[in-house]
C-alpha cells in the first residue's frame, strides 16, 4: 500500500522539481537578455568559422537619435578556448570604462552597422585582392586604417618575387589572413608603446552582470582579454584566431578598438585626452563616425586628439617628444572645404613609406605608392604613380593616378579660388596638394571620383 502511494506521489516531486528548474532558467534569460537576445550556442573552431554564419542585423535609424542596438542575429559565436590559455575575463569596471570613453556613459550600444562589421576581403588573385571592404559609416575609417598597415606589409615588408602592384594582387586567402594578423599586430603593439598587446575575444561564459545604469549588449560581457609582452606571439595568436575578425557575424571591428584601448589602457588613453570628457566615438544623424583621436590612436599609437595636427607639441610631462616627433610608416592626409586651413603636421604628411589615410571630406580611403624610396629622394617626387583605394563596393579596380609636381596648370586663373564653384577640383586631387602643392594630378583614363 505504501509503495503504490510513493509511485503516486513521485511524479508530482518530479514536476515540482522540473517547474523550479524552469522558473530558475526564465530567471537568468531575463538577466542575460536584452531587448529579445539570446546567448548564442554555436562556437568558434580554430581557423575553421565558416563565413556564412551569423547574418547581419537590420539597418540604422535615420535622424540625429542615437542608433538602435544590433539584434540578435548579429551577436557574435563564442570561441571556445583551452582552459591553459592563459587570459583574464573583462570585468564590470573595464566594460564601463570601455562605454565611458566610447561614448561618454554607459547605457548607449553599438549600432548595427558597427556590430555587423568585419574585416572583409575581396576575392583572391584579383585586381583587389588585397583590398578590405568598406561600408559607408563610421567603421570605415578603421577598416581603412587598417588597410594601409596591410598596404605596408604586402608591398615593403613580405618576401615575394613579385613586384608592383602584381604584389597586392597575386595573394592567396591565407595570404590575405595572414596580412590582416600583421596588420592588426602591428597597430596593437604601436597602442602598448612597444611593450605588450592586448587581444580581446568572445568566449561562452559571461562574466559581468548588468548593473545600474550599465546596458548588456550580450557581447562586451563575454570578453576574454590576452596580454602578450611578445609582438611575434600576439601575431601568431591574432592568425589562430583570425576567423574572430575576418568572419561574418564576429563583430571583428569592435573586437579590434577594445583591443586597440585595452593595448593602450584605459588610463593612458584618458590621459591622452588631456583629461576631457570627450568621447572617441561621436553621433551625426544616426550613425555613430570616429573623432581624430581615434584615428590617431591607429596611426601613432596615441590619442590625442591633436596629434594629426601641425605644432602642439607635448609640454613637460606631456609624452615622449622623441616619439612624437618621430615619422611613422603610414602617414594621413585631410581635405575638407571647412578644413581647407587646417594642416596636417609634416611627419604624418612626410611618412617613412608612401602610404597615406586619407580623410577627405569626411569620408575615408587610402593612398599609396610601390616605390619606396619615394618621399627620401626629392628627385623622385617630381613625376610619380600614386594609387587610390576607397573600400567601396563600387571600385572594382584600384585607381592609378600620374602626379606632376612642376606643372602648375591648375593655377593659370590665379584670381579663381580653387573652391569656387568654377574652379573645383576632385578631393582625391586637393588631399594630394596638400603635400604636394601645386601638382597636377592626371587619372589616367579613370573618371575622378570621391
Amino acid at each position: 500500500m505504501c509503495d503504490q502511494e510513493a509511485e503516486r506521489t513521485m511524479p508530482w516531486a518530479e514536476l515540482e522539481e522540473i517547474a523550479s528548474k524552469i522558473s530558475d532558467l526564465n530567471k537568468w534569460r531575463e538577466i542575460f537578455s536584452f531587448r529579445g537576445l539570446e546567448i548564442s550556442s554555436t562556437t568558434h573552431q580554430r581557423r575553421r568559422v565558416s563565413a556564412g554564419d551569423g547574418a547581419p542585423g537590420a539597418g540604422e535609424p535615420v535622424g540625429p537619435q542615437p542608433p538602435a542596438p544590433h539584434p540578435h542575429s548579429a551577436i557574435p559565436k563564442p570561441l571556445l578556448l583551452s582552459p591553459d590559455t592563459g587570459s583574464c575575463p573583462i570585468s564590470l569596471e573595464m566594460a564601463m570604462g570601455l562605454r565611458k570613453l566610447l561614448f561618454g556613459n554607459v547605457f548607449n550600444l553599438f549600432s548595427s552597422e558597427w556590430a555587423k562589421a568585419y574585416f572583409r576581403f575581396r576575392e583572391p588573385y584579383s585586381d583587389l585582392a588585397y583590398a578590405l571592404e568598406a561600408e559607408k559609416g563610421g567603421t570605415r575609417a578603421i577598416l581603412m586604417a587598417v588597410q594601409a598597415h596591410i598596404i605596408k606589409y604586402l608591398l615593403f615588408v613580405r618576401n615575394t618575387e613579385y613586384t608592383h602592384l602584381e604584389r597586392l594582387c597575386r595573394i592567396s586567402r591565407q595570404e590575405q589572413g595572414e596580412a590582416l594578423a600583421v596588420a592588426l599586430a602591428d597597430t596593437l603593439w604601436a597602442a602598448g608603446g612597444g611593450v605588450r598587446a592586448v587581444i580581446c575575444l568572445v568566449t561562452t561564459d559571461i562574466h559581468v552582470m548588468p548593473s545600474g545604469d550599465y546596458k548588456a549588449d550580450n557581447f562586451t560581457e563575454r570578453i576574454q582579454l590576452f596580454e602578450f609582452s611578445d609582438k611575434a606571439a600576439a601575431q601568431e595568436f591574432i592568425f589562430d584566431h583570425i576567423n574572430c575578425f575576418k568572419g561574418e557575424g564576429s563583430h571583428g571591428v569592435i573586437l579590434f578598438l577594445y583591443s586597440l584601448l585595452f593595448s593602450r589602457t584605459l588610463e593612458r588613453v584618458q590621459e591622452d585626452l588631456d583629461c576631457t570628457a570627450t568621447p572617441l566615438l561621436k553621433f551625426s544623424f544616426g550613425n555613430i563616425t570616429c573623432t581624430q583621436a581615434v584615428l590617431s590612436l591607429l596611426l601613432t599609437g596615441r590619442a590625442s586628439p591633436h596629434e594629426l595636427d601641425g605644432g602642439q607639441e607635448p609640454g613637460p610631462g606631456g609624452g615622449d617628444i622623441e616619439a612624437w616627433r618621430r615619422r611613422g610608416p603610414v602617414g594621413y592626409l585631410r581635405w575638407g572645404r571647412s578644413q581647407a586651413e587646417q594642416q596636417v603636421c609634416p611627419r604624418l604628411r612626410t611618412p617613412q613609406l608612401p602610404i597615406w589615410l586619407c580623410s577627405i571630406t569626411g569620408r575615408h580611403g587610402v593612398l599609396f605608392g610601390t616605390d619606396s624610396l619615394l618621399l627620401s629622394d626629392w628627385k623622385t617626387e617630381r613625376v610619380f604613380h600614386l594609387y587610390f583605394y576607397n573600400g567601396q563596393q563600387e571600385q572594382t579596380k584600384t585607381a592609378h593616378l600620374t602626379i606632376d609636381t612642376h606643372s602648375h596648370h591648375w593655377e593659370e586663373d590665379r584670381s579663381e579660388d580653387p573652391s569656387s564653384p568654377g574652379k573645383r577640383h576632385p578631393s582625391v586631387e586637393m588631399a594630394i596638394r596638400t603635400k604636394w602643392a601645386g601638382a597636377t594630378v592626371s587619372w589616367n583614363g579613370t573618371d575622378p571620383f570621391f
